[in-house]
């Protein structure tokens, strides 16, 4: 049961955090291994890109690869939040007063969002294969052209094979590590200290809700370069032996960015990351908390 409610949390979350997602891939994308100052800009801000993205191709482009993505988080975070739970329950994670243990949660999240990111891989590509299709006026990154969900597993598969569906799988679990790690620590531990206030111990719902927008903060910093990483790799075209057109792999990717872009450029996107990350991590938390009280009433 712990994993079908990490499982739901995330899906209910991603609907309304998906037009931050797109946001953010093609503010990613934006300026490829160009250098500031060499490259068109089509998105200036979060704000400026969510107007031109919905005037150009309408509130349907705000939520593109949206099915894509609730199943991916669906996926991901049942097997991520699921198994933090058991480790939780078996009180690897605490101490004796029920304390979190810092580098015991770091070690288990980082473990279980490694997990998760393996398996929501294929899901994850083809997610940003479809957010990053935009209008010929304003098309950043390779445009893969698919037409659809299934066409996209199709075309992937038929030209890649299997192995195509989880190229860039050690990126996002890499992702994962770092995403997961931050996100699941700091929110267990800003929940242990205001706990400590009996406004929070009154309301436990407040408690989540501010736990995970502070959790929101640093896993978006540590994990943005990460993130970006994984979306150029993931979108970047490949040859006719499905070996990668700009990327050989994440260290490569790390240096030509580095290179090309300056250290800001793995942080392009971070405000739009943050907006995305913000709303689905605290809904999907809070999502989380309410489903496991409402199993531990109604099913233990």
């Amino acid at each position: 049961m712990d994993f079908v409610i990490g499982g739901l949390a995330a899906c209910g979350a991603s609907i309304f955090s998906n037009p931050f997602d797109v946001v953010k891939t093609r503010m990613q994308l934006q300026g490829e291994l160009r250098a500031k100052g060499q490259h068109d800009i089509f998105y200036k801000n979060v704000f400026h890109a969510s107007w031109v993205i919905g005037k150009n191709e309408g509130i349907r482009g705000l939520q593109k690869g949206l099915l894509p993505a609730m199943a991916m988080h669906s996926i991901r975070n049942s097997i991520r939040l699921g198994s933090y739970q058991w480790f939780n329950k078996k009180g690897y994670l605490t101490n004796e007063k029920g304390k979190t243990i810092f580098y015991r949660s770091a070690i288990a999240s980082a473990f279980c969002g490694a997990a998760g990111a393996f398996m929501g891989s294929p899901l994850f590509l083809v997610k940003t294969q479809l957010q990053s299709q935009a209008a010929d006026n304003i098309s950043v990154g390779t445009q893969h052209g698919h037409k659809g969900v299934f066409a996209a597993f199709k075309t992937i598969y038929s030209k890649e094979g299997i192995a195509g569906l989880w190229r860039g799988a050690n990126a996002t679990m890499l992702r994962a590590v770092a995403g997961s790690s931050a996100q699941l620590t700091s929110f267990a531990i800003s929940k242990d200290m205001l706990t400590e206030y009996d406004l929070f111990k009154r309301i436990p719902l407040l408690s989540s809700l501010i736990g995970s927008i502070i959790s929101g903060v640093f896993q978006c910093l540590i994990m943005n370069p990460f993130d970006l990483v994984s979306v150029r790799l993931y979108n970047q075209g490949v040859d006719k032996s499905g070996k990668g057109i700009l990327y050989k792999n994440i260290p490569d990717a790390f240096i030509k960015i580095a290179k090309t872009e300056g250290l800001t450029g793995f942080y392009k996107g971070v405000g739009a990351n943050y907006m995305r990350l913000a709303p689905h991590g605290a809904l999907c938390l809070v999502f989380w908390d309410i489903l496991r009280d409402l199993q531990a009433k109604y099913l233990e």
